[in-house]
Parts: C-alpha cells; sequence; structure tokens
C-alpha cells in the first residue's frame, strides 16, 4: 500500500502520481470515489471505475434521516449486489467475472430502469434527487465491475485500511514542510504494507532500523514490507 503526500487536491497531484504524462504511463483501471479531482487520470487513458458504496451511502442516508421508501428499495437492490460479490471473493477473476455477468448485470438492468422511474417521480432539487442522479450520471463507472472480474464493486478494501489516517488527518494539518509531509506518508507506505503483509509493525520497524546501518545498499529491497523476513 502507497500513501502520496501533496499539498492540494488537484487533479494534476494524481497525474504525477500515476506518472500519466511519461512515455511509461501507467494503464489500467482507477476505482475511486466519485472525487472529480481523479477525471485528469481518466483524460490519460486510465479507465474509470467507481466505488458502489459511496452510491449507495446516499440512499442509506435518505433512509437513515427521512425513512424514504426510494432509500429502502434501493439499499435493497445495493445488498442484493453486496451479497453476489460476498459469494465471489475468493473466486478467480475470470470466473468473478462470469458470475457477474449471469447475475449482477440482470440486477442492475432492473435497478437502472427503476432509477429512471423515480428519477421522474421526486420533486427537483430534493435529496432524493440528489442521490438518484449521483447514480444515474456515474452508472457506467459504477458498473464497471461488471465487465471486468479484477474490478472491486467498492473501494471499502483501502477506506478501512486508510480509516485510522482519515480519523487523525486533523493533528497533521501541519506537518512543517513539504518534505516533512511527504517523509510521513513514506512511514505511512510501509507500516500499512507490514500490516497487509501479516507482521506486526513494531517488530517489522525494530528489526529493519536495526539491519538498515549494514545492509548493502544493493539489497534494500529485502527490508521491504512484502520481502523482509526477521532476521535470524
Amino acid at each position: 500500500m502507497v500513501f502520496e503526500f501533496s499539498e492540494g487536491r488537484s487533479g494534476e497531484s494524481v497525474r504525477e502520481f500515476l506518472k500519466l504524462d511519461t512515455p511509461q504511463a501507467r494503464q489500467g483501471t482507477l476505482l475511486t470515489d466519485g472525487f472529480s479531482g481523479y477525471n485528469a487520470a481518466t483524460t490519460k487513458g486510465v479507465t474509470s471505475a467507481q466505488c458502489m458504496a459511496h452510491a449507495s451511502r446516499k440512499f442509506n442516508d435518505l433512509w437513515a434521516n427521512h425513512r424514504s421508501e426510494v432509500g429502502r428499495k434501493a439499499r435493497r437492490y445495493h445488498q442484493c449486489l453486496f451479497r453476489i460479490e460476498r459469494e465471489i471473493e475468493d473466486r478467480p477473476g475470470d470466473e468473478r467475472r462470469r458470475i457477474r455477468q449471469r447475475k449482477s448485470r440482470r440486477v442492475l438492468a432492473v435497478f437502472h430502469r427503476w432509477l429512471l422511474e423515480q428519477r421522474r417521480l421526486v420533486p427537483v432539487g430534493s435529496a432524493t434527487m440528489k442521490a438518484i442522479d449521483y447514480s444515474l450520471k456515474r452508472w457506467t463507472q459504477l458498473t464497471r465491475f461488471v465487465q471486468d472480474g479484477d474490478v472491486p464493486i467498492s473501494n471499502n478494501w483501502v477506506e478501512n485500511h486508510i480509516r485510522p489516517i482519515a480519523i487523525g488527518r486533523s493533528n497533521w494539518l501541519f506537518a512543517g514542510s513539504l518534505r516533512s509531509g511527504k517523509r510521513a506518508a513514506a512511514i505511512m507506505s510501509l507500516l500499512h504494507s507490514a500490516r497487509i503483509n501479516g507482521h506486526e509493525p513494531y517488530a517489522y520497524f525494530k528489526d529493519a532500523l536495526e539491519r538498515l546501518p549494514t545492509h548493502p545498499a544493493s539489497r534494500i529491497g529485502e527490508l521491504l514490507p512484502h520481502r523482509w523476513a526477521p532476521a535470524s
């Protein structure tokens, strides 16, 4: 997992991180929320996929705050889609795609028709209209996962890992300098990568820092979390 520090939220930061203006520009699918800054990546040849969980939250709020019948019904469609995902999460990508084509696509077709019908009935400017429009305007991106078995339906996995940082970010508004912010991002990248690879972060950092002064520079990659093993 990689964290990148930038001074702002502009699309330029996205392009620089993904190196989209270089001959070696990365291609593939970028799964994001609805933040407009990510459009800078999709105009450079990267395929856009958006998070279905973010769309679902709009309807969850309608149900929780207003007991909206539209919110309740939309939640049922989303629950059905995520139930399918839980059933196939351990399958290979090609098999996930086949099952999504057979099951999820049918649910999405009915859901889409229903959203269009409800859009004609709700008051202009209402919270319900905004929730529906969020999904309809992004429908192609939200349903990208059906065409590609390697694309998740949501970015909940990432959000769960960065939640501690998001909760504490008000403590880090003043990193001191751009260099300090980039150092903090590098440390967080190592810490969370250690956790993802099943290491206890303190043990990883302690061992890596103790070995670092005498470790050959040509083999520094051995101390990265995905390759690290405790010193015998």
